[in-house]
């Protein structure tokens, strides 16, 4: 099985790279992608799980862009991270730790969670995001689930809701494509992340140099699917399927979706980056 888009706590996920390539290998999985959302701060630990773990390593990241007013999230495969994509990592966490400072200070201000609560679940190294205030609810027993938080407190609807700064989908692309690096739409049309883009929209982001679909991915419908891989044979673009897995945050299982053996081999053989094997 090849599973290319999962987060470790990096981002907000809630294992170390560590523990998902092994758990990884104890699912019979034989590749993996690592993802973390705007950061490639996991990737010496999950290379060192290589060897001991015996699953195989796809370097990549997901990159929270903007398209026609609406969020894509862009999949990156292994790519050069000192070309370009560090600096974009940086510019990121920034924004990220600006934004959820303003959001947890209204919701410190009406009793809700602190600051302190959303570090202290978050860990030091991660790219802050409203997982970490989810559970830093979780943890103080408001919520039992991450899903109760976005459709609650944290949803655009809320008034601690904060947008966020993102880069445009055509400049993202090119920061991957320049950094050697394969760009997949992730989950393009998942309608409960908040609205999807209409398929014509769909076709505009894709005139922009987008290399593949993420067709396989529990947020697409059934006839979603069928109408994104005829999209990818139509245009022939690579097709994957992943499970993004999150850990005990999201009730995503490794390996639910996978990625073929020759869409994979497309996506190594045009990357500018080697996989690691064990």
């Amino acid at each position: 099985m090849i599973d290319l888009h999962t987060h470790s706590l990096h981002s907000d996920g809630t294992q170390t790279p560590g523990e998902l390539m092994a758990e990884a290998a104890s699912v019979g999985i034989e590749i993996l992608g690592l993802t973390d959302h705007d950061t490639v701060r996991g990737y010496g630990e999950a290379k060192a799980a290589v060897a001991t773990t015996g699953v195989g390593l796809v370097t990549g990241i997901e990159i929270s862009t903007r398209h026609e007013h609406r969020t894509v999230h862009l999949l990156g495969y292994l790519f050069d991270p000192d070309e370009g994509i560090i600096d974009h990592c940086i510019r990121v966490r920034q924004a990220r730790q600006e934004r959820l400072i303003n959001m947890v200070d209204a919701m410190e201000k009406d009793g809700i969670v602190t600051w302190q609560e959303v570090v202290a679940v978050a860990g030091e190294d991660a790219t802050l995001g409203r997982p970490h205030i989810a559970d830093a609810l979780l943890a103080r027993g408001t919520i039992s689930h991450r899903d109760e938080a976005f459709s609650g407190y944290l949803s655009p609807r809320s008034p601690y809701y904060r947008p966020y700064w993102a880069p445009e989908l055509v400049d993202s692309i090119a920061l991957i494509h320049d950094a050697g690096g394969v760009a997949i739409w992730a989950h393009p049309r998942a309608a409960s992340r908040g609205g999807s883009h209409d398929w014509a929209a769909i076709g505009r982001g894709l005139d922009l140099g987008i290399d593949g679909l993420e067709v396989d991915h529990r947020d697409n419908s059934p006839a979603d699917r069928r109408e994104l891989a005829s999209i990818v044979t139509e245009r022939g673009l690579v097709q994957t399927g992943s499970s993004d897995y999150h850990g005990s945050g999201k009730k995503n299982l490794l390996g639910e979706n996978t990625t073929s053996r020759e869409m994979f081999e497309r996506i190594a053989h045009k990357a500018a980056m080697e996989v690691y094997y064990p």
